[in-house]
């Protein structure tokens, strides 16, 4: 799962030295954290989360087929006045 995940956002990160993915597993359920540049963060995102949630029911999905449970997490922090709205 953790190749698969690791592809998929190797295709979409340009700064590849950035990504850090980190396996856990709790009471019966695989979480894999994602994180990336602060600056890429975005485009792992994508337009209201459409990106994100697409990686996630995609991992979900093959997760599944194994018979596991997997939920992937983008622990991204934002403080409040952060982001494109705030800038306008």
């Amino acid at each position: 799962m953790e190749e698969v995940l690791k592809t998929i956002i190797d295709n979409l990160i340009e700064n590849k030295k950035a990504i850090s993915i980190d396996h856990k597993e709790e009471n019966g359920t695989d979480y894999y954290y994602v994180t990336v540049a602060q600056d890429e963060e975005g485009k792992l995102i994508g337009r209201q989360g459409r990106v994100a949630k697409a990686i996630k029911a995609l991992c979900k999905a093959l997760g599944a087929k194994e018979g596991r449970r997997v939920e992937v997490v983008f622990p991204f922090k934002y403080k409040k006045g952060e982001g494109r709205r705030s800038q306008r």
